[in-house]
């Protein structure tokens, strides 16, 4: 398993100040696909169809950012700058990655997005295989079946992932408990997420809140107390790390509801303009109707949640760039991201946890995909 966490410098010696990112990335996946290789063995008596619910599980967990596993990793250290056991810290950092694909298949679904990272999203991939093999019933529903338990299997697959990622017990058990927090924070959070859309209506707070619980703190502040629990942490360290953890998590989320209106299909893996063709109400939105003149509100109103081409998407970032929208989230992410840094400098973590913790909080609200 490729443990290094330094860059290699030109005579051949490993930078210890500089945090290889992509070989941590090849460690987490290399930790899913080994948990995936026993649980394939498992279901190897259910014949070909488990197989194909493997094979799309492996899609599922494959690429990515991984920011949520740098934070757990990362947390951890903050606390015990000295890992006893690599394998073991990057199964529990892997089992984040896992609880991220479910959500993103059943987000996916509830969505009706079409992709994923480039590729067909789980319920279309599964619908279009029915529908090539001339199956009986009808393929979206049957697409929708197979998302459904992808989801909830890789939600299961995540806890037994850190339950038995080999750290010592009595670390993994108030990891446990801080894994469970995150699951129904996260839970809940969508479906303040759907029942806002459906509405049809939220104002900044509502959007804000939206935004903690569905994103930011499952996206940042959990991992970084997960990672810690399994460090040994005590809950006042935790509280110290939510006030680096918590802003980070909302300036990470305002920057992916930027990135769904004006990000570069290219580099997103998602159609331009996603966000508004899914009719999310997020805070750039809500900042968006407030701001705009009436006509203009009453535009993007409408717009939301509706087909819309590629000159319509235009017509529309214009209406939330000429709201000052967009400016504002801009200011709020850089304000956010200041009061992250302020945290992390109150806390007392590792200093070279906290040297990487920075780096990734800039990762994290600069990045373009």
């Amino acid at each position: 398993m490729a443990t290094s966490l330094g860059r290699v410098a030109s005579d051949g010696t490993t930078e210890p100040d500089q945090w290889d990112s992509e070989a941590f990335r090849a460690t987490v996946q290399e930790a899913l696909d080994t948990f995936l290789d026993e649980q394939s063995a498992t279901l190897t008596p259910l014949g070909p169809d488990a197989a194909r619910l493997v094979a799309e599980a492996r899609r599922a967990v494959s690429g990515g950012k991984r920011f949520r596993a740098a934070f757990c990793y990362w947390g951890y250290r903050a606390v015990r700058p000295d890992v006893e056991d690599e394998a073991a810290l990057a199964r529990a950092c892997a089992s984040l990655e896992m609880l991220h694909a479910s959500a993103l298949v059943h987000d996916d679904y509830m969505d009706a997005s079409d992709t994923r990272r480039g590729r067909p999203a789980t319920h279309r991939a599964f619908e279009a295989e029915h529908r090539a093999d001339g199956w009986r019933g009808d393929p979206a529903q049957y697409g929708a079946a197979a998302a459904i338990l992808l989801g909830d299997l890789l939600l299961s697959w995540s806890e037994e992932l850190l339950r038995r990622c080999g750290l010592p017990a009595e670390r993994v058990a108030p990891a446990l408990e801080l894994f469970d927090a995150c699951r129904t924070e996260v839970i809940a959070g969508q479906f303040l997420d759907v029942s806002v859309q459906a509405r049809g209506r939220a104002d900044v707070e509502t959007a804000m809140t939206v935004l903690r619980y569905k994103s930011a703190k499952y996206s940042i502040e959990r991992p970084l107390h997960i990672g810690a629990a399994l460090g040994g942490a005590d809950a006042e360290m935790l509280q110290r790390l939510s006030a680096f953890g918590l802003p980070l998590g909302e300036a990470f989320q305002l920057r992916d509801d930027l990135l769904g209106v004006y990000g570069d299909p290219a580099a997103t893996g998602k159609p331009a303009g996603d966000d508004l063709v899914e009719g999310k109400r997020t805070v750039l939105v809500a900042l968006a109707l407030d701001g705009a003149e009436r006509e203009d509100a009453e535009l993007l109103d409408r717009s939301l949640g509706r087909p819309l081409d590629e000159q319509q998407v235009d017509r529309l970032r214009q209406v939330i760039d000429g709201s000052g929208a967009h400016a504002q989230v801009e200011e709020v992410i850089g304000e956010l991201a200041r009061l992250a840094v302020v945290g992390l400098d109150q806390a007392g973590v590792d200093e070279r946890a906290g040297q990487v913790l920075r780096q990734l909080a800039s990762a994290a609200t600069q990045r373009v995909v």
